[in-house]
């Protein structure tokens, strides 16, 4: 069974557009709600301005009631992991259990640049990826963490709060065949696609599936630009994403959003596939 979700760009609006947009996903019946995490706009013009993602997802699951609260995806190049655990096992707390973590390699130099943070070869962050994944499951799982790993060096820490969830997924964005699927399969949790054709969705599932030690309990979201069409199109579209093996069908919106769309789309689209929403 496939869930639609909706995604938010936090550019070039305010937080009380933001608070509207949230609450009409949730009021249309998606089950899940999410943000991204720029320090820069990524679509707009750098002067558009851009809220912050941490803060953002902490208003998320205090301003809805039942949708999953998410972030795709932090990016660990400038969100250290251990800050990140504390956080989001917070926001949990805050939200009654719906928090869900992804986190990322990072793509958008610029903003790197403008803040001073290295932005390393694709190498480098993958493997920054992978060993932050690491730190959030131990800080989340063990009272006292020791570690000593490549870019990240922890003694004694404590995560000092609790997720509601037993388990947190952490969802792990990524699409490089070369790299970026060996993450993914190595967490072996959810696994955020952004930006692909079902087509290629298909083909790098194939690759993380026969990569991961226990393929079944990968969970597969694809993050996809709405873009309002007729409700044969939207429907088509979505229907090669869930024979692709969608999990759940995230639609990314920006500001100014799309309000009267999504909920055509709630009305004529997702009906189709059983159990879409909620």
């Amino acid at each position: 069974m496939t869930h639609f979700g909706v995604h938010t760009a936090l550019e070039n609006c305010t937080v009380a557009e933001l608070q509207e947009a949230w609450r009409h996903a949730e009021d249309l019946g998606f089950d899940w709600v999410s943000i991204w995490d720029h320090l820069h706009p990524a679509v707009r013009p750098p002067d558009a301005g851009s809220l912050d993602s941490v803060v953002c997802h902490t208003a998320l699951a205090l301003t809805t009631q039942r949708v999953r609260v998410g972030s795709l995806v932090y990016s660990v190049g400038f969100r250290h992991p251990a800050v990140l655990a504390r956080a989001v096992a917070t926001i949990d707390q805050l939200s009654g259990g719906r928090a869900e973590l992804g986190l990322g390699a990072g793509w958008h130099r610029e903003e790197y640049d403008a803040f001073g943070f290295a932005f390393e070869s694709p190498a480098v962050r993958l493997r920054r990826l992978r060993e932050a994944a690491t730190v959030v499951r131990r800080l989340w799982s063990e009272e006292v963490v020791d570690h000593e790993g490549e870019f990240y060096r922890l003694r004694g820490a404590r995560c000092g709060v609790r997720p509601v969830q037993e388990r947190p997924r952490i969802w792990v964005g990524a699409s490089g065949e070369k790299l970026g699927l060996g993450v993914v399969a190595a967490v072996n949790d959810g696994w955020n696609c952004s930006s692909v054709t079902p087509e290629e969705l298909r083909r790098k599932r194939t690759v993380v599936l026969e990569a991961a030690a226990d393929p079944a309990a990968i969970v597969t979201a694809v993050n996809v630009g709405f873009e309002p069409g007729s409700v044969e199109q939207l429907t088509d579209l979505m229907g090669r994403y869930v024979d692709a093996g969608a999990d759940r069908v995230v639609l990314r919106v920006v500001a100014p959003f799309p309000l009267d769309e999504l909920a055509e789309f709630a009305t004529t689209v997702a009906p189709r596939f059983a159990g879409a929403l909620r």
